[in-house]
């Protein structure tokens, strides 16, 4: 009840629908539309037989063609809306075809025999889910394992990056000490360096300290990130000071006010870095590809890679795995979103 009411609310409540009301709620539906449309049509596809991705115009539900067992065949034979050279319109199946002329049967009788032209028949279609799409690749191709090694990644870096993205930002607002604006201004200037840039020397430095094929290879590279240290150096500048100065008169040592001062109340903050940090590792591909030749070291965005042959791609499971890639995210930005919003608007991020 609380959801139709929220759904059908005017601009006055009590009086008719405006023209603004109309309006409103047109825009919110083009906005609804465009934004989960791609994904809407994407999980649909994913259950979708590679036939059924190729046909065309496309459909929006996955439908497959009904197949039919008859006696006498080994195997169930698609079944066809046919029309007849006597006008007469029956569902038959078909038993073989020579070019243009297919040689169908009643399902029911297949000693009744027809030779029809394949533009007199339409295939009889039902929705159907290829399930399979999820359950063979998991089989196949050690999906779980990708799955695991992306937890991992992801887990590990986040939790390295919080922590030295905090130490640096704790010293950046906290502290004052000469060429403390240069090395601000190094810090926000880094986020103008995209990796291409840097990628080969990296590769260079994680070669020879012999990380390639390591999971840590993927983690330590990233692990300082100048959008943390700026996210968290923001939210640290609120903080009063007094509260800091009356713990070193308690003597606290640096440590215990960063740990258990400091800390505790940026987490808002910290939680919206841990988001950020989430998504950026989950979904990053450039990097780990370069430094991941193993298949077991694969994360999941290069086990995706693998569904891409030189000559033919396997969609129905590039798009089933995808899915699966994506309901983590999805769900962490959907119990946590409210951290996004007021975490940015206290750091005075735009």
């Amino acid at each position: 009840m609380k959801i139709a009411a929220f759904l059908t609310r005017r601009r006055v409540a009590g009086r008719r629908i405006h023209w603004t009301d109309i309006v409103a709620y047109g825009y919110l539906a083009v906005g609804v539309v465009v934004m989960f449309g791609p994904v809407l049509w994407l999980v649909l596809s994913s259950f979708k037989t590679p036939a059924g991705l190729l046909e065309f115009p496309p459909s929006l539900l996955p439908m497959a063609q009904v197949e039919v067992t008859v006696p006498g065949q080994p195997q169930p034979l698609p079944l066809f809306r046919t029309t007849l050279p006597d006008g007469q319109v029956r569902d038959l199946v078909q038993l073989r075809r020579v070019g243009i002329v297919a040689q169908m049967a009643d399902p029911k009788d297949p000693t009744q025999t027809f030779r029809v032209p394949i533009d007199k028949r339409e295939p009889v279609r039902a929705f159907a889910m290829a399930t399979g799409n999820y359950t063979e690749p998991l089989a196949r191709f050690d999906f779980l394992r990708f799955l695991w090694n992306s937890i991992f990644v992801t887990v590990v870096a986040t939790a390295i990056t919080l922590l030295i993205n905090s130490m640096a930002a704790y010293a950046l607002s906290i502290y004052e000490f000469p060429g403390k604006g240069f090395a601000i201004l190094t810090v926000i200037g880094t986020l103008m360096i995209p990796i291409t840039i840097i990628l080969v020397p990296v590769y260079l430095v994680v070669t020879e300290l012999r990380l390639v094929n390591s999971l840590w290879a993927v983690i330590l590279p990233g692990a300082a990130t100048p959008t943390g240290v700026f996210l968290l150096r923001q939210y640290m500048l609120t903080l009063p000071r007094d509260l800091i100065e009356a713990a070193r008169m308690d003597k606290a040592s640096e440590w215990q006010i960063y740990w258990r001062i400091v800390m505790p109340l940026t987490m808002p903050a910290l939680a919206v870095l841990a988001i950020f940090s989430v998504m950026w590792r989950w979904n990053e591909f450039l990097w780990p590809l370069a430094v991941l030749t193993k298949t077991e070291s694969y994360t999941l965005q290069i086990g995706l890679n693998a569904f891409q042959g030189e000559l033919q791609t396997q969609w129905h499971y590039l798009l089933a795995m995808t899915v699966m890639t994506l309901l983590p995210i999805a769900l962490v930005f959907v119990f946590l979103q409210r951290f996004i919003a007021t975490g940015i608007g206290n750091t005075g991020m735009k």
